[in-house]
C-alpha cells in the first residue's frame, strides 16, 4: 500500500480490534474516532512536512526512538529531531500499514521510507533508498498525542546499510 503524492493516507485501511475485546460503547467509539482522525493528521502532515500541523496534534511533543534510545521532549527537540531526520532524508515519508486501538493508545504498523540525501550525524549522503518497517504508540491524553513511541528491527536496517553502504556507515548503526 503507498501513500499517495498529495501526502494523504489511503483510506482503506481497515482499524483492527483485537479478539476478546468488549463491545464499545458509543462514549468510546466517538473517542476512537477522534484519535484514529488525530493519527491520520499526524501521519499525513509529516508526509506533507508539514510540521506545524504535525505539533498541534500533540498535547506535549514527545518522540522517543527506542531501538536508538534518543528522546525528542518538548516542541523545539522535536523541531530538531524534524530537521535533522528531513535533511538526511527530504523525501522521508510513511506509508501505513494498520491502525490497532488500545485504552490509552492508537498502535501504528507502517513502513518509514525515503532515499539518503543529506549528512546523517557525520555520514556522507549514500542517495540510497531505504523501506524500514516499524510500529509506534501513539500514546493520548483525551484525543491529543503525548507521546509518539518507535520501534523497529535495527538489525534489518545495519543488513540494509551493509548491502547499500561503506564502514562509518555500519560503525554508526552498530551503536543503534
Amino acid at each position: 500500500m503507498h501513500s499517495r503524492r498529495d501526502g494523504q493516507l489511503p483510506r482503506a485501511i481497515v482499524t483492527r480490534t483485537h479478539p476478546g475485546c468488549s463491545a464499545m460503547t458509543d462514549t468510546t467509539g466517538t473517542l476512537r474516532n477522534r484519535r484514529e482522525a488525530v493519527v491520520r493528521e499526524h501521519m499525513e502532515s509529516e508526509n506533507r512536512h508539514e510540521f506545524d500541523a504535525t505539533i498541534a496534534t500533540f498535547a506535549r511533543p514527545r518522540y522517543e526512538i527506542i531501538p536508538t534510545g534518543e528522546i525528542f521532549d518538548g516542541e523545539a527537540a522535536v523541531r530538531g529531531h524534524f530537521a535533522a531526520s528531513r535533511a538526511a532524508f527530504p523525501d522521508q515519508r510513511n506509508e501505513l500499514r494498520a491502525l490497532h486501538h488500545a485504552d490509552d493508545a492508537v498502535i501504528v504498523e507502517f513502513d518509514l521510507l525515503g532515499t539518503h540525501l543529506g549528512p546523517l550525524r557525520g555520514v556522507p549522503p549514500t542517495g540510497k533508498a531505504f523501506r524500514c518497517p516499524m510500529t509506534a504508540f501513539l500514546v493520548f491524553e483525551s484525543n491529543r498525542i503525548i507521546c509518539q513511541r518507535a520501534y523497529f528491527d535495527s538489525a534489518t536496517i545495519l543488513r540494509e546499510a551493509r548491502e547499500r553502504t561503506g564502514p562509518k556507515m555500519h560503525r554508526l548503526l552498530r551503536r543503534c
